[in-house]
């Protein structure tokens, strides 16, 4: 194809002679009418102001390349300079007001086949059958994207499915963790006729298996229930050591016979030598379940509440100073007797302060524990935990612990 030149008035003419020249030059389908959309976008304003704009088409072979068509368009009588911003095929701009397209052209430098140039209908109809193509070619791709996107789809459900279920195996194989270390740590109630016991526990942080707040009861040798309730402070595991370590060595100590008097002396004393950053509450109770003889030691911690049958209640308060505080030990022991259908009530600040007034929730916890008094004993807790923190500004480990003398049945006889 030889270099080519022509002015054109209309948008018409200058879309004709370039799919001619392209089709001439053997370009693509789609890169001819790209290239025609381009230089009518170029050329509208000039043409539409009755301007005309001149095409010039030279063929190229650089040496050891591949042959080109260079497009130049000038627009000689434009008043500026023709944007050339998002146009179907690039061009480069020139100086003053034209631009340049460069394209390759394989089909150089064939001769055209016939004398008589392609007519417009044929070269549209080339167009259009290309672009028809190109819409059945991006319908297959879109229907393969989508089946390929259902099977994804279907794998990351399935897989969705499979954390889910692993997820659930966790979350069970978990709670039987939780359960197994809340049964190491929470002995059940000492069975032993006279005496009903029952617990309630509660930790501050939800998802913590515990916290500081532990107890302990066992039978003693002498046949009375020895009973231990602890506040160590902070929460989570490293309070829950702290607490256990109490709870622990207090049973040393009551099982090797220690007064009760003694015992929260000692055991700070014992406890000094390796854990020195330890404080804790202890509430020590002992009752004798042939009598109901109650006998109580304190250190720093909330005084039991005593209720009896008919409703009255009484706090039964030690002075004494806990594990870790200054001059630790109880100051004397406190004595009472708990008669049949009596009820008594350990627990640790979490049940109380939760509304940071800790006389007012004395107060409250009397009200509740003379509400449930003539409940199942192992729904007295629970039902006095619920009765107290209806409103909680200050949450805290909650321990509720509650013992009812009941007639004992009696001994059968022998032959």
């Amino acid at each position: 194809m030889n270099p080519q030149t022509t002015t054109h008035h209309s948008l018409a003419g200058l879309r004709t002679t370039l799919r001619r020249l392209a089709h001439r030059a053997g370009l693509p389908v789609e890169l001819r009418y790209r290239l025609a959309l381009s230089a009518v976008q170029v050329a509208a304003r000039e043409l539409d102001a009755g301007r005309p704009v001149i095409l010039e088409a030279v063929p190229q072979e650089p040496a050891g390349g591949e042959p080109r068509l260079t497009v130049r368009l000038r627009l000689p009588y434009a008043r500026r300079r023709p944007s050339l911003d998002g146009l179907p095929l690039p061009a480069e701009p020139m100086p003053g007001a034209a631009a340049v397209w460069r394209v390759p052209a394989p089909a150089l430098p064939a001769q055209p086949a016939r004398k008589e140039p392609p007519g417009l209908v044929e070269l549209l109809e080339e167009e259009l059958g290309e672009a028809v193509r190109r819409m059945d070619a991006l319908a297959e791709d879109h229907r393969r994207l989508k089946h390929e996107l259902a099977e994804t789809n279907s794998g990351v459900l399935a897989l969705y499915v499979q954390l889910e279920e692993r997820d659930e195996q966790l979350r069970q194989a978990h709670g039987r963790i939780l359960r197994q270390l809340e049964d190491a740590l929470r002995p059940p109630p000492v069975r032993v006729p006279g005496l009903e016991m029952a617990v309630h526990y509660e930790p501050a942080e939800k998802h913590a298996p515990t916290g500081g707040d532990l107890y302990d009861w066992f039978l003693l040798p002498d046949g009375t229930v020895h009973i231990t309730v602890v506040d160590a402070l902070g929460h989570g595991l490293t309070s829950t050591r702290s607490a256990l370590n109490v709870t622990h060595a207090v049973r040393t100590l009551a099982l090797e016979g220690h007064p009760l008097q003694s015992i929260v002396a000692r055991t700070d004393e014992v406890l000094a030598t390796f854990d020195h950053e330890l404080m804790a509450t202890v509430q020590l109770a002992r009752l004798d379940p042939s009598n109901g003889d109650l006998v109580l030691a304190n250190g720093s911690h909330p005084p039991a509440l005593l209720v009896r049958e008919d409703g009255t209640t009484r706090l039964l308060e030690v002075r004494g100073r806990g594990i870790g505080f200054p001059l630790p030990g109880s100051e004397r022991l406190l004595r009472d007797r708990l008669e049949p259908g009596d009820l008594l009530v350990l627990y640790t600040d979490g049940l109380t302060e939760s509304r940071r007034d800790p006389r007012e929730g004395e107060q409250r916890l009397a009200s509740a524990a003379r509400r449930h008094r003539h409940r199942p004993i192992e729904q007295i807790p629970g039902a006095i935990a619920e009765d107290m923190h209806t409103v909680i500004l200050h949450p805290d480990d909650t321990v509720a612990l509650t013992v009812r003398r009941v007639e004992a049945p009696p001994a059968a006889s022998g032959d």
